[in-house]
């Protein structure tokens, strides 16, 4: 018979739950008091800067709850946190963990998800030092907030692009666009789990890595992660910044896959790259003869591509497309809204 959350109770769950973290967590240098007792506390570190930010991930609107394992949902709920300290140039520390779960929710699930957690953090040495659990009638729900730092004088912002600017995005925007619309086509017995475009919608690679080598190298002007959409994130950052930009569509990045789904469900290739996405890739600006220095940055550590498709403009909030014929497209730097209709 499957143990379910009901059987072991709240605290019950909590004792598994720090046993777990013990054997199989990191404890991250600096941390003084974590799980166990009302609140956690860690010192930081001389010479930093603490970096905070919070998401949540909710069934049925972050993710298909018959299309996903737990274990992958741990990580893709860590990941888009990860990415959010590494979009501003931070490493990863300390995540508190809240999770609303149903009653019957079997104990080897919230088991995998810890263990989703565990596999984005470990990695950087950071840790989970807290967290909340209650019970959810609608559906299962995680909120994380997680710390990191980053050395005082390297953060890189939104607002501080500036005209003449290069814009730079890593990797492939759009591919877990795709990955989203192959499940939402297919027949719920149709299992494409092992699909790579469904592997990235399902668990997202995030750049924190590149996030954190790009800061130190002081030649990025602005940088946000494209977890909005590319157009929409692109937007925030001219927004911020009081300035424009115009793409070159030639130069938006596309992946073979990308290239071949969406042919196949006839979808524009360039929307998918540029609209609503579920990706983690960095829009990075920086002045065109420091274009090489960024790239060299990330080969330092990684594989992922840097690909150069546009440019900062001074007409403030403006987006411009340039066609293959030379022809210019207005186009509105609108992303993923959780309100929209």
């Amino acid at each position: 018979m499957t143990e379910t959350l009901s059987d072991i109770g709240e605290f019950g769950l909590i004792a598994r739950i720090d046993d777990f973290l013990r054997k199989e967590g990191i404890q991250t240098p600096g941390m003084t008091m974590g799980i166990g007792d009302d609140a956690a506390s860690f010192l930081p570190r001389a010479g930093y800067e603490l970096v905070v930010t919070c998401d949540s991930v909710v069934e049925g609107r972050h993710y298909l709850p018959d299309r996903t394992t737990s274990l992958n949902l741990g990580r893709r709920a860590m990941a888009l946190n990860i990415s959010d300290i590494g979009a501003v140039g931070g490493k990863p520390l300390y995540a508190l963990v809240s999770l609303g779960l149903k009653g019957d929710t079997p104990v080897t699930n919230v088991e995998d998800m810890y263990r989703g957690f565990i596999a984005e953090l470990n990695p950087f040495e950071a840790s989970v030092i807290g967290g909340n659990l209650t019970k959810s009638g609608n559906g299962i729900f995680i909120d994380i907030t997680l710390i990191g730092e980053v050395e005082q004088g390297k953060i890189v912002r939104r607002s501080s692009a500036r005209a003449g600017d290069t814009i730079l995005v890593t990797g492939y925007p759009g591919q877990a666009a795709v990955g989203l619309q192959l499940l939402l086509n297919s027949h719920t017995t149709e299992d494409l789990s092992d699909h790579p475009l469904v592997r990235v919608y399902n668990t997202p690679s995030h750049r924190a890595r590149e996030g954190q080598v790009i800061a130190q190298s002081g030649y990025a002007t602005s940088m946000i992660d494209t977890s909005d959409g590319f157009l929409g994130d692109l937007g925030h950052i001219c927004q911020e910044s009081g300035v424009g930009a115009v793409l070159m569509r030639e130069k938006l990045p596309l992946s073979e896959d990308l290239r071949k789904i969406a042919i196949e469900l006839e979808l524009d290739p360039y929307d998918l790259v540029l609209k609503d996405s579920d990706d983690y890739e960095l829009i990075i600006t920086c002045s065109t003869d420091h274009v090489n220095r960024i790239r060299s940055a990330v080969s330092s550590i990684s594989d992922v591509t840097v690909s150069e498709v546009g440019r900062i403009t001074d007409a403030s909030d403006s987006v411009k497309l340039i066609l293959p014929d030379g022809t210019q497209r207005e186009i509105v730097p609108a992303g993923w809204d959780h309100f929209s209709k």
